[in-house]
Parts: structure tokens; C-alpha cells; sequence
């Protein structure tokens, strides 16, 4: 079955709102996935489509160009994405990186970008991860110094998505070292200033239409005014709408999922074996039942969940757990419905497999589940005290 129509945390207007989201995806990202696919990236034309059909950054005032709409228009298309299988990165521009304009962003930031993004003509992109520093973002070690009225910024990002396409790429430095958290700040980087470079689009195991590359910092004179919000706020402007990126992670999660076991029913209801269909074997029925009840509960706390976010009510803890337990869930369906195909779920032809190589990362970036499970942990600490 596809993605529940009857749901907890959408109404009418979510739901047609759904139904041009499908249309336009059945038009413009389907016959083109398998392509996307092998040139490891989107058409930089597929973004100008979603922004005239309307599906970048919906959450955005209308002062800047957006349709001032709740995160729940966000999470249908992310779900409507995850559910075909692709990894193109719209969640990224619209569930992650718009709001640090929108919360942080000057008036001019805001005015300069935000309109875009909305159309596509702006691809975004936020670089944190470096080679020495993932999860821990307190060991990067790229540097921001004042030279001034501008910054100097000197250093290099790792495995930052859409980092090919980019127009605009959020940059997290130091700029106080002695400072730890309360020394790193967010940076505005435009593609075309001098010093910054993009390298080679990185070899993934999967999720091959979100590219991802290096970028290269090498003493990139920019303004004050390119300056993210408050310096010394980068660490805690993260912590902040972290939540939100991890829910959106735990929406590709649970879509996925439920792609993958359908796409396993399908296949067991016309395989052959042992003179009966592969659905009719007892370890078969037994497997899927356990998917099929694992999907029911994981829909049901996701749209708790996404109503909670469109409350500004979700914490950090909730959204670690959410991200936890959902892509571990999508990792261990989506293995063992490769598993229910046989031979054919290795071989690239059929969807599984290529949903199998996106959930992998699922459970290592926003966090790894250990990270997570860290997190969560020392809050119990906290909380017993």
C-alpha cells in the first residue's frame, strides 16, 4: 500500500495539496529517476521545476517570496520524495537550510536569498562536517579570523550535499578557538568568491542524486555582513533547529520503509516457489506482519511527531529519538525485504536495491544512532539527578 491518506497530522488542504506534489513528481522526477541516478545528480532545470510548482521552501514568510504555510506542507513532500525512492536533495534547501535564514538572517540576507531558494534559481547548502569532525562538531577545525571589517575564512568541508550545485553554502568556523562551543560561528559563502572551491563529487554507496562533494576554503575574504546571526552563536543556532533536521530524516525514514515492504508484497505475490507463491510461505507471512506492524506504529508517533513540530513542540530528545528508532527500523525492513527478493533484491534493475543502499547512511548522518543514543542517555542522567 502506499503512504496512509488517513492521517493524524494532515487535513483537507495538506491532502490536495499532496495530490499536486504526486502530479508533478509522476511528471518530472519519475521518468527521470534511473537517469539522475547514473549521473549522480539532478538536472539543475529539475530545481527550477519544483520551485514553480511550488514545492521549495513552503514554510517561508510571504514578505520573502514563500507561502508562509506550516512544516506539515514540508513533510508531504518529503515523504512523497522518500516514498519514490529518491534522494534528491529538496529536503535539505526546504526542511534544513531555509530556516536558518528565516531564524537567523539579516533582513538583506533574507531579501537576497530566500526569493531563490523558493524558485530554485538558489541551491543551498550547509557545511559542517569536516574530515576530523562529524557528529562532533565541536573538533572542526576550520578558522574564521577578523581581518578588519571583513572575515578570512581558511579550512575544508566534507560529504556536503547538494555541494556541487550550491549557489550559497552556510559555513560553520571557528572563530574563537579558545571559545569551544561558544566560539563557532555561521558564515554566508557565495559560489563565485574567491578562494572557495568545490572538489570532486564523492563516491557514495548510495542516495547517488543528492551530490555530495568536498569544498575548500582557502583565505575566503568575506564581509561582515555575510555573518549568520550573532558571532559565537553558531553551536547553539544548530542545537536549536537540529530537531527539525533530524524529524525530516525520520519522514524519508518511515517513507522508505514502507516503500520497501511494499515493493517485498509485490514481489512475494508473484514469485513462484516450491509450487506456491513466495507471500503464501509461513516465514514469508510471518516477516511482513512484522513489518506491516512495525509501519502501523512508526506512522502513527511520526505524525505525532510532525504535529508536534508544526507546534514548535518537539524536542531535542524527542527528535533523537524519532530519528533513532525510525531509521533503524527502515534499516532492518529495507535488509530484509532485499532479502525476501533472493538474488533478484542484489541486482540494481529492481527498487529495493536502491533503497537498500540510501537507508544505509540514514542511521550515520544527523547523527548517528550511537550519537543519538547518547544524547538521549544523558538526558535520563540529568533528569535522575
Amino acid at each position: 500500500m502506499p503512504i496512509p491518506l488517513q492521517r493524524d497530522c494532515y487535513d483537507s488542504d495538506h491532502e490536495i495539496f499532496r495530490d499536486s506534489v504526486r502530479s508533478f513528481f509522476e511528471r518530472s522526477l519519475v521518468p527521470n529517476i534511473e537517469r539522475f541516478e547514473e549521473q549522480r545528480e539532478v538536472d539543475r532545470e529539475f530545481w527550477n521545476s519544483c520551485g514553480k510548482a511550488g514545492l521549495l521552501c513552503p514554510t517561508v514568510p510571504e514578505e520573502y517570496g514563500g507561502l508562509g504555510l506550516d512544516f506539515r506542507y514540508n513533510a508531504v513532500v518529503t515523504e512523497e520524495l522518500a516514498y519514490l525512492g529518491s534522494s534528491a536533495s529538496i529536503p535539505l534547501q526546504s526542511d534544513i537550510v531555509a530556516d536558518y535564514f528565516v531564524d537567523y538572517g539579516s533582513e538583506a540576507q533574507k531579501h537576497r536569498y530566500l526569493p531563490g531558494m523558493i524558485d530554485g534559481s538558489i541551491v543551498a547548502a550547509i557545511a559542517m562536517t569536516e574530515p576530523g569532525a562529524g557528529s562532533d562538531l565541536k573538533g572542526i577545525k576550520t578558522v574564521a579570523r577578523r581581518d578588519g571589517g571583513d572575515w578570512r575564512i581558511s579550512g575544508s568541508k566534507t560529504y556536503i550535499t547538494s555541494g556541487k550545485h550550491c549557489d550559497v553554502v552556510i559555513v560553520m568556523a571557528k572563530t574563537d578557538p579558545q571559545m569551544g562551543a561558544r566560539g563557532m560561528s555561521l558564515f554566508l559563502v557565495d559560489a563565485d568568491t574567491p578562494g572557495f572551491s568545490k572538489g570532486r563529487k564523492l563516491d557514495k554507496i548510495g542516495q547517488h542524486t543528492a551530490d555530495t562533494s568536498e569544498l575548500f576554503f582557502d583565505d575566503v575574504r568575506v564581509p561582515a555582513s555575510q555573518l549568520l546571526g550573532e558571532e559565537g552563536q553558531g553551536f547553539i543556532q544548530i542545537m536549536k533547529l537540529i530537531p527539525q533536521e533530524r524529524l525530516s530524516q525520520t519522514i524519508m525514514a518511515q517513507a522508505g520503509a514502507q516503500r520497501a515492504f511494499d515493493e517485498a508484497v509485490n514481489f512475494a505475490a508473484g514469485r513462484s516457489m516450491f509450487g506456491s507463491r513466495l507471500l503464501d510461505m509461513q516465514n514469508t507471512r510471518f516477516t511482513l506482519a512484522d513489518h506491516a506492524a512495525h509501519l502501523q506504529v512508526g506512522w502513527a508517533h511520526l505524525d505525532r511527531c510532525i504535529n508536534r513540530m508544526a507546534n514548535h513542540a518537539l524536542t531535542t530528545e524527542e527528535a533523537c529519538a524519532a530519528k533513532l528508532w525510525h531509521t533503524e527500523m527502515q534499516w532492518r525492513i529495507t535488509d530484509e525485504c532485499l532479502q525476501l527478493h533472493g538474488g533478484a533484491g542484489y541486482m540494481n534493475e529492481y527498487t529495493i536495491a536502491r533503497l537498500w543502499r540510501d537507508a544505509r547512511v540514514q542511521r550515520i548522518y544527523g547523527g548517528t544512532s550511537e550519537v543519538l543514543k547518547e544524547v538521549i542517555g544523558r538526558n535520563l542522567v540529568a533528569g535522575a539527578q
